[in-house]
């Protein structure tokens, strides 16, 4: 129902105009039957869903259920249950003054009830905007009772002279003033289990208990508890009666693909105008970014456990712009093109994002982020060139021969961090078997991709034991393997 919130100041007013009460869920239940039906989205902007969480997440909002989102970190929990708000009403009225947001026509607290008797069809109505109604509260250990629930006021009680006994001395927690609104508990294992026990009655009868007081107050609430998998374990757990009162569990999951990762990564990553303008990013970069993740979640040096989030690739593309922005600011140059050895970078945008384990606490954060660069690179590479298998017949002529007997015959190459563009493009097209292999195999590359294939096929002949790759303080330098095992005895 459409009511104007301008023309409808009192309770008169409201009655006048036809409206009726309906509680949280089956208003979040009938909002979304209509999108369906008019086949709206209901979750923009959150990709990989369309066919997993999303489904199942619309079948718990009609089914009218509290709903626990369980997934590892970085996989938009919180951002599903904000976006919920767009499948509220846009007004709801509520009496004037209410701590709780009283339904004008459904009451529950008793400073609403002795108003609407006192004033009857005058009782003044104010009106509580969708975006107002979502309440979030973050699950930590010293999180209390009295902070969810309520608690006897002492102050409330001295200033309007009542003794303990009176109802009017409770001052209200959290949930009793989200009240109408959808309420979210993020990392809910986090919360002490004596925590969780207050919450029973909430979730099953809709009442709460303070200090004594018996209220009976029906709460109307839609209840979006967050959790992650390795918090039953690690830290806590959520207890069992708390779960079975919970209607539907959603597991939420990773990106399955790299073209839905790099829609995430685009969208969420918070750049500048001016580095957007002046940094060109080739489509190959962007995928080989969004590759380390998925190496990542599948390397045996990180703990899977413990998830590599979305945003391990967000922040390492905006390192990968602000990079490739640096090295033009310092050239003076207007603008710029991202380059594989800017990569570097990234690398502090990964290593505080994923875990360790044992082993690779014995490599080291850094190191372990540079073997997953390399191993993105690995699983990249043929998907532009010919694949090098691990056992070849020494005999047998491979594509590459030619460029690593140029690197045999020569002094090798280095690649500094801060060449120019046009420094940066001579130093590549030095290597003649790079510009012949690049005709060969890549001849309708576009121009802003070309130098960034170059420089893959580099590196990707040293993650494949072709090349070796030497860091120095001030850039990069490739060599032959052998020559290099040489000069290093």
């Amino acid at each position: 129902m459409n009511l104007n919130p301008k023309k409808i100041n009192t309770f008169g007013d409201l009655k006048k105009a036809g409206y009726q009460s309906k509680s949280i869920k089956d208003e979040l239940r009938g909002n979304l039957r209509e999108r369906i039906k008019n086949g709206k989205e209901s979750f923009l902007g959150v990709w990989g869903y369309e066919n997993s969480v999303i489904p199942e997440l619309e079948r718990a909002i009609l089914s009218r259920h509290n709903i626990n989102l369980l997934g590892l970190r970085g996989q938009a929990k919180t951002r599903l249950a904000r976006l919920m708000v767009n499948l509220l009403d846009e007004w709801i009225p509520i009496v004037e003054g209410s701590e709780i947001n009283d339904d004008p026509l459904n009451p529950i607290s008793r400073y609403a009830k002795e108003l609407i008797k006192e004033k009857g069809d005058k009782t003044p109505i104010s009106w509580l905007h969708r975006d107002d109604r979502f309440y979030e509260k973050l699950a930590t250990p010293d999180v209390t009772v009295a902070d969810l629930i309520g608690d006897v006021d002492p102050i409330k009680a001295a200033n309007l002279k009542l003794s303990y006994a009176d109802d009017r001395v409770i001052h209200f927690g959290m949930i009793p003033r989200a009240n109408r609104c959808i309420f979210v508990i993020n990392e809910l294992p986090d919360l002490q289990a004596r925590i969780q026990v207050s919450l029973f009655n909430i979730l099953e009868e809709g009442d709460i208990q303070i200090r004594g007081f018996k209220l009976r107050l029906p709460l109307d609430l839609q209840f979006v508890f967050t959790a992650n998998p390795e918090d039953y374990t690690n830290r806590g757990s959520i207890v069992t009666p708390l779960k079975d009162r919970i209607g539907s569990q959603i597991l939420t999951h990773y990106p399955d693909d790299i073209a839905t990762a790099r829609k995430i990564t685009e969208q969420e990553s918070s750049l500048d105008k001016r580095q957007i303008d002046s940094v060109v990013v080739p489509d190959i970069a962007k995928d080989l970014l969004e590759q380390i993740s998925f190496e990542a979640r599948n390397s045996e040096y990180v703990d899977t456990k413990s998830g590599v989030s979305a945003r391990t690739s967000i922040t390492g593309f905006e390192n990968l712009l602000s990079t490739a922005e640096r090295r033009a600011l310092l050239s003076g140059a207007d603008n710029t093109v991202v380059r594989l050895s800017d990569f570097l970078g990234v690398i502090p945008a990964i290593t505080g994002k994923i875990e360790l384990v044992y082993e690779g606490e014995q490599e080291g954060a850094d190191a372990v982020a540079a073997i997953l660069i390399d191993d993105a690179i690995k699983s990249v590479f043929p998907n532009y060139f010919p694949k090098i298998e691990k056992l070849e017949r020494k005999d047998a002529e491979g594509p590459y021969d030619e460029l690593v007997s140029w690197f045999f015959e020569g002094e090798g190459f280095e690649l500094l961090d801060e060449y120019t563009d046009d420094e940066y493009k001579r130093a590549l097209d030095s290597v003649t078997p790079l510009n012949q292999l690049m005709k060969k195999y890549q001849p309708e590359v576009i121009k802003k991709d070309n130098y960034f294939l170059k420089e893959l096929l580099l590196w990707g002949l040293v993650t494949y034991k072709k090349l070796s790759k030497h860091r120095f303080s001030e850039g990069f330098q490739f060599k032959d393997l052998y020559g290099s095992f040489i000069s290093g005895l």
